[in-house]
């Protein structure tokens, strides 16, 4: 496509308000307003470039993308299959975006800390944009950051740090407000359907977490709430460690164990805890000493939401074993598949 005479311009029936002719590279089906400024000849098949768009040569566009009008994308651009991005959208240098990633419009990439007019960087800060993500008009991204897989970032936010897989960021700067696919993602617009107690537990659908409701009892001296260890806790307890003084904006956990069960107590304040086995995932609210969740190996966990006065009690089956834990969510899936 760098030479006019390698594209055969066509006539296709668009509506009246979009106007122009489009061109289609020979042999694959990629369609090319003759408005727009395409150097690069890796566009996979299926892909639509509207009019009024830039790719340098060097970038890199997977198949069956829609790349709206008035949109910039440099050289040292990568874009997967299936890859929407609206109108008014740049792509600089060091964009990485996986397959079926949904680009809002005018959503802002930024790919230098430190910008200065004719002085370029010795390389420039990659930005990873994971498979499935959605990003919404007119967010701001910082360069060097990472929006993992599914997640979703709103309108406006100003992304200053890497976003979790399956997350949803809102605000400036953005902040985790939940999960997607979550049932309390689903009944977020309606807090008085929200499910509580023993009605959360028969909604939790992932393989491997249980929700326990533990003993208590209340009088004028006070409450108190018990728990077992040979019945109330489905293992045998090898440590405990807790974890408090949690700014309400950071999340915890993020991993999963090969062997080691917890058992998680919010001894004071609240905490949710999101729960993942691969395939489907739930957020339930920790919120009184008589409620346990109990997760087992191959459970991937995630803590936030900590109130200021949140205190979490965690009971563990094994000793610290740094190889016992997995980090990466994509490992995680990996480990899941490899399961006999």
């Amino acid at each position: 496509m760098n030479s006019e005479s390698s594209i055969s311009t066509i006539s296709c029936l668009l509506d009246s308000t979009l106007g122009g002719s489009w061109r289609r590279s020979d042999p694959v089906t990629t369609e090319i307003h003759a408005l727009a400024d395409v150097q690069s000849n890796m566009i996979g098949d299926g892909t639509r470039i509207w009019q009024f768009c830039v790719v340098a040569a060097g970038a890199r566009i997977g198949k069956d993308c829609n790349i709206c009008s008035h949109c910039f994308v440099e050289g040292d651009v990568t874009v997967g299959d299936r890859v929407t991005i609206k109108n008014g959208v740049q792509l600089w240098d060091g964009v990485r975006l996986e397959d079926d990633v949904f680009i809002g419009p005018n959503v802002t990439f930024t790919n230098d800390s430190f910008p200065r007019s004719r002085v370029r960087p010795d390389r420039f800060l990659k930005t990873f944009v994971g498979a499935g993500a959605s990003i919404g008009a007119g967010a701001t991204l910082l360069p060097g950051i990472s929006i993992g897989k599914g997640a979703m970032v709103g309108a406006g936010a100003v992304v200053t740090r890497s976003i979790p897989p399956n997350s949803i960021a809102v605000g400036n700067p953005a902040r985790v407000i939940g999960y997607t696919g979550t049932h309390e993602q689903r009944k977020a617009s309606d807090e008085s359907v929200r499910p509580q107690g023993e009605d959360a537990a028969a909604l939790i659908q992932v393989e491997g977490a249980t929700y326990h409701e533990l003993p208590k009892f209340r009088d004028s001296r006070g409450s108190l709430s018990v728990g077992e260890f040979s019945s109330a806790i489905p293992f045998s307890v090898a440590r405990y460690f807790m974890v408090y003084d949690v700014p309400s904006s950071e999340i915890r956990g993020e991993h999963a164990h090969r062997q080691c069960h917890q058992f998680l107590i919010a001894a004071h304040g609240s905490v949710s805890v999101v729960v993942d086995d691969g395939e489907r995932r739930d957020e339930i609210l920790l919120d009184s000493p008589s409620k346990g969740l109990h997760l087992a190996p191959m459970t991937w966990g995630i803590q936030y939401k900590y109130s200021s006065d949140a205190v979490l009690l965690v009971f563990a089956s094994h000793a610290y074993d740094p190889d016992d834990y997995i980090r990466d969510y994509d490992e995680f899936l990996q480990a899941i598949r490899e399961q006999p």
